[in-house]
């Protein structure tokens, strides 16, 4: 009972859902990926992040400066259970402006050749 009540006070947050439908919808994500989507904070994306992984939502792997997530495999079944119903429920068609800032975010970083936060510095 522990394990799941952990699992539901992390995902006891707009933010940490959002961030959720993120990863479900485009797979692995850098910590400056969902600061831009999101338009938050390097500090506040990556609490939420850890706070995700804490629980068993998400896993991270460093690449140089930069830690993606991604959700873990072989996860137990509670997770797996409330991993499989996020993703009928979270969907990043919920909000439009999400959808435009990931299309715009993709052809930023698909041009720019930047860093992550050059990117989010030249974007707008």
């Amino acid at each position: 009972m522990n394990s799941l009540a952990k699992i539901f006070k992390a995902l006891a947050d707009e933010t940490r859902l959002r961030i959720m439908a993120l990863i479900l919808d485009q797979g692995e994500l850098c910590v400056c990926d969902c600061m831009y989507i999101l338009e938050i904070s390097q500090s506040k994306a990556s609490r939420h992040l850890r706070y995700l992984a804490n629980a068993g939502l998400l896993t991270n792997r460093r690449a140089t400066v930069w830690v993606y997530y991604n959700i873990p495999e072989g996860l137990d079944q509670d997770h797996r259970n409330i991993i499989d119903s996020l993703k009928g429920w979270l969907t990043p068609e919920r909000e439009s402006k999400m959808v435009k800032r990931v299309a715009k975010w993709k052809q930023v970083k698909k041009n720019g050749r930047l860093t992550c936060s050059e990117g989010i510095n030249n974007a707008e």
